[in-house]
């Protein structure tokens, strides 16, 4: 697919497909769905940004707010490397000397209404979050000085930013932090909705093993320890296999720890439950 932009034509990206639902904490979805509404002709979206540890599903509440309203969703990863061309346009050498402007996900969503997550927005430089400044005002654009053009975003268009709350970030400029608005946290689930998730992502598990993982995550959670739900599923998943090739009955009772053991290392025994679901 293709757009034409005074005279330069773009090739635009396809739209992110992913299996998921979001369970639980109906009221974060509340806050991303209001942030986006416009509610009057003078009116603007908000461009939010959500906010917590890595793998509480930040990414799965904007992608499955953006499929409530019905609208294309196109993601982008952040990086430490990320440049502004990589945000908006970027050059390919075709044939003959020729250009190709390939569109990123970001103006895709611009061009066509469609709603756009910018993942572990604080990973990027500011250099890169200055490309988007004009964007994320009321003037809600952008100009690529690689093609040479200026791309207004489409009424229909919305964005929304992940960040993870680590020390693996930049700090945000002040211009750019209060046109990221509002902040809407995402915390740990509480253990009924935590259960949820992982029978969501895990259908095929026993119910014993979901709720030993479950315990095993609210203990965590507990004690302040960044064991997400997305670490609770990879324990189940790969204890699931491991039991599956168990040669002894042992090995079967020995799953789920071994697999914490293997996937968060030895310190996170402590939150193991010792009676273990029977196999």
């Amino acid at each position: 697919m293709t757009a034409e932009i005074d005279g330069v034509t773009l090739h635009l990206a396809h739209p992110d497909q992913l299996p998921v639902r979001w369970v639980g904490q109906e009221e974060l979805m509340r806050q991303l769905l209001a942030a986006w509404m416009v509610i009057h002709e003078q009116d603007l979206p908000m461009n939010p940004r959500l906010l917590g540890k890595p793998g509480v599903g930040k990414t799965t509440l904007a992608y499955a707010a953006a499929r409530r309203m019905g609208r294309d969703v196109y993601i982008m990863q952040a990086t430490l490397d990320t440049r502004p061309e990589d945000l908006l346009v970027t050059p390919v050498i075709e044939g003959a000397g020729k250009l190709r402007y390939v569109a990123s996900p970001l103006v895709t969503a611009m061009i066509l209404g469609g709603i756009l997550i910018l993942d572990e927005g604080n990973r990027m430089s500011e250099k890169s979050w200055a490309s988007l400044a004009p964007l994320l005002d009321n003037r809600r654009y952008v100009e690529s000085v690689v093609a040479g053009i200026k791309i207004k975003a489409h009424p229909h268009f919305r964005l929304v930013t992940t960040m993870n709350d680590d020390a693996s970030t930049f700090e945000l400029p002040e211009y750019i932090h209060s046109r990221l608005q509002p902040q809407i946290l995402i915390d740990f689930p509480e253990h009924d909705e935590e259960l949820q998730i992982l029978k969501e992502n895990l259908p095929f598990a026993d119910d014993a093993i979901l709720e030993y993982v479950t315990s095993f995550l609210q203990q965590a959670h507990a004690a302040d320890e960044r064991f997400s739900c997305r670490d609770g599923i990879n324990i189940a998943r790969f204890a699931l296999k491991l039991r599956s090739l168990a040669t002894d009955k042992r090995h079967e009772q020995l799953a789920l720890e071994t697999s914490i053991l293997e996937i968060l290392g030895e310190e996170a025994l402590r939150y193991a439950r010792r009676n273990r679901p029977v196999a």
